[in-house]
Formats: C-alpha cells, structure tokens, sequence
C-alpha cells in the first residue's frame, strides 16, 4: 500500500480521490479503445467477436467507477484557511476533512466533521442542501447504530468556527467509547 496515499476523512482527500478515480477510469478507456482498434487487425472472425464482447464488458467496470466520479466533481477539498482554523481542534477531539455523504435524496460536501461527546459537529457549506433534512437522517442512522442522535450540521464557516471553540475540552469521564462507533459510521456514510 502506498503510505504516501492521502485516506478517507484527511485533508486533501477529495483531490486524491478524484485525481485517482480520473486514472482509473482513463485506464479502462484505454483499454476499452485499444481492444476495439485492435478489432481490426484480427481477421480471425470468432476472436473479433470475443474482443467486442470484452469491450462491452470492461465498459460496466468503468461506468461504476465513473459514477461516482461525476457525483463528486463539483466538490473541490476544503479551502486551506479552513483546514488551518480547525487543525487545532484535532489535539482535542476526532476530526475528519473532505467527506461526502450521500443518500438517495441528498448530496452534502461535509468539508469538516468533528466528533464531541455533546455531538457530532459538520460544517457543509453548500447552503442548498436541505439542513434540516440532512440532520435528520444522520441522527436516524446514529440511532439506528444505537448511539445519541445528536448530530448539528451549520452553513457558516463563521458560526461553526465559534461552536468548536466554544466544545470544551473531553476529560477521561466525557469518553463513553462512542467515538470509535461514529467514527465507523460517518466515515461508512461518505
């Protein structure tokens, strides 16, 4: 495994991720196109046929790869100002960057998430993504994991920037061993 690899919840994963999805699916279109041109240069009859149904079939591959890619493209890694502002906060508490979550209804770019035992603390700020929504199934997927639903999502780079400060610091009795859980659960939902 490369160590150098930036993984899920650090920063700068988004642009990772993207940059590594664009190969793959660069990879398969040139294999997908290097078959077909290879279609005519064989005059076996029975082997064009099979290099036409490989192409046909490393096209389903490649589409599943693609899919995701084009959902997230739009969605660049946070900004570093941000990354800088709550980089602090990282000696406190559990913090992920750059995450996605997504259900059938909804999309939200979660540029920061940070995990408190009072909740669980995201700042998203596509301000069209339905909060109240959003709040509501991650608390439903808390719950259904058995853990407090008490997940806050804000808009404002400013207002959420004044909550973490205002998180006081976790103390030995503040660990209930719920943070490993979320921390299972909101990387499983990106």
């Amino acid at each position: 495994m490369n160590k150098h690899k930036i993984r899920k919840g650090h920063y700068g994963y988004r642009d990772a991720h993207k940059k590594a999805q664009i190969r793959n699916v660069s990879i398969f279109a040139v294999a997908i196109a290097a078959i077909l041109i290879g279609r005519f240069f064989v005059t076996w009859e029975d082997m064009k046929k099979m290099m036409m149904i490989t192409a046909i079939l490393l096209v389903l591959p490649m589409a599943n790869l693609a899919s995701p890619m084009l959902v997230s493209w739009k969605f660049k890694t946070a900004p570093k100002e941000l990354y800088d502002a709550v980089k602090p906060y990282e000696q406190k508490f559990t913090v992920f960057y750059d995450l996605i979550i997504t259900n059938t209804d909804l999309i939200m770019p979660i540029d920061v998430a940070v995990i408190h035992p009072t909740g669980l603390y995201l700042f998203c700020p596509d301000k069209k993504v339905d909060i109240k929504k959003a709040e509501k199934f991650i608390n439903e997927i808390l719950i259904g994991w058995k853990l407090d639903g008490n997940a806050k999502i804000m808009v404002e780079k400013k207002n959420y920037l004044n909550r973490l400060a205002s998180l006081r610091d976790l103390t030995e009795e503040d660990d209930d061993g719920s943070t490993e859980y979320i921390t299972k659960v909101i990387l499983g939902l990106s």
